[in-house]
């Protein structure tokens, strides 16, 4: 059986009050937003009978998808639709007053990938925050977690290290469809706004990907895959450092590499670990852009063999570790950008504890402990606000 989206569910003739009566809607989306026979979800909302798309936002990498990691853009116009896009990030990344005041609802349809740095749980928050404000309400539409709802991994973001890349006090891998994550948020948030969740039908939380049946959009230029994801949430950790997370090469976040690595030897110190549901194997590659562009790197292909086993935060951890204490003298964290501003693994980790604690197998050993305790934590807290069996 086929999962039906929150779009499909709209798309297909599910009514909700809140668009209808002539509504105004805003529509916070991205390439992701398809129905599962490939319309886009502006489409599905500029055809509604009984409500009117009146706005556009746009988070990270554009409403096109065509930006990469990072780049800013301004606000344009929509070519067929001619109704503003707003850029939730250039100037700014929360929608100011005057961006809402032609919407009586907001949708948010984007397709999460379950992993605390992604920006678009980010978004989803400050435009919470700005409905809560304006009085505006909001419809998250839900998807699936690409990574399932049953498995929750590494540690709480620490109070003091929110940023665009934590915004919120959850675990690294949430185990949450990014609907369950908006309730969990909002009634978490001192201020919080009117907020439903348009949900799936008949997705399960064992569900793989592929068991849903639903196509696989690309969320962002260096997601390509559901394969990306599975290493996204231990790998996307090097962005961090000054070793390659695979950008500019044909398996970003399955690869990692920088040009003083042996891959050999790499491979060899990670088969060491014996973690379940993962192999790892010697490759170079020569990125074309990002770190180390045009440099030949060794490194690690990860293959995920068994997606069940495979722990991807830990394994980002223990991969950082082989390369920081076997490359002591090459191997750096990336600098805050300014005086007084965090280094930029700190903000992903959500503490300074794994920059202090890497090369330090003992203590590391210790915190992956911890990590695991605060998984349990994390279960249980997340446990009131998760919608489906």
């Amino acid at each position: 059986m086929r999962v039906k989206t929150g779009v499909d569910v709209l798309a297909e003739g599910g009514a909700h009050p809140w668009l209808s009566g002539g509504a105004r809607i805003g529509l916070v989306t991205n390439p992701t937003g398809i129905t599962a026979n490939f319309i886009s979800t502006v489409d599905v909302c500029a055809g509604l009978a009984d409500a009117r798309l009146t706005a556009l936002f746009a988070c990270e990498h554009g409403l096109a998808g065509e930006l990469q990691a990072g780049v800013p853009f301004a606000d344009s116009e929509h070519p067929r639709y001619g109704i503003p896009v707003y850029s939730l990030y250039g100037t700014h990344k929360k929608p100011l007053p005057f961006m809402l005041a032609d919407v009586d609802t907001v949708l948010f349809d984007i397709q999460d990938v379950g992993v605390r740095y992604y920006t678009y749980a980010s978004t989803l928050f400050q435009m919470m925050e700005a409905c809560s404000e304006a009085g505006k309400r909001l419809l998250v539409l839900d998807r699936p977690n690409p990574l399932g709802g049953i498995e929750v991994e590494g540690g709480v973001l620490e109070q003091g290290y929110e940023s665009f890349v934590g915004a919120w006090t959850t675990s690294i891998r949430t185990g949450m469809t990014i609907g369950e994550l908006a309730l969990l948020v909002n009634a978490e948030h001192p201020e919080p706004c009117s907020l439903q969740v348009l949900a799936m039908e008949g997705w399960r939380r064992r569900m793989t990907f592929a068991e849903t049946g639903l196509p696989w959009m690309m969320p962002s230029p260096n997601m390509p895959t559901v394969d990306t994801v599975r290493a996204y949430a231990g790998t996307c950790l090097f962005e961090g450092t000054n070793v390659s997370e695979g950008r500019g090469t044909t398996r970003p976040f399955e690869w990692i590499g920088a040009p003083w690595i042996n891959g050999e030897q790499l491979a060899e110190a990670m088969q060491s670990h014996g973690l379940q549901g993962v192999h790892f194997h010697p490759m170079y590659m020569t990125p074309a852009f990002s770190k180390h562009a045009g440099k030949l790197c060794g490194g690690v292909r990860i293959f995920v063999t068994d997606e069940k086993q495979f722990r991807s935060v830990e394994t980002g951890l223990l991969l950082l570790h082989e390369i920081a204490a076997g490359y002591a003298e090459q191997f750096e964290w990336l600098e805050p950008p300014r005086k007084g501003s965090r280094y930029f693994i700190d903000l992903l980790t959500g503490s300074a504890e794994v920059r202090e604690v890497i090369g330090d197998p003992d203590r590391l050993s210790r915190l992956m402990k911890v990590w695991r305790e605060q998984e349990q934590i994390w279960r249980e807290r997340r446990r009131p606000f998760l919608i489906y069996d």
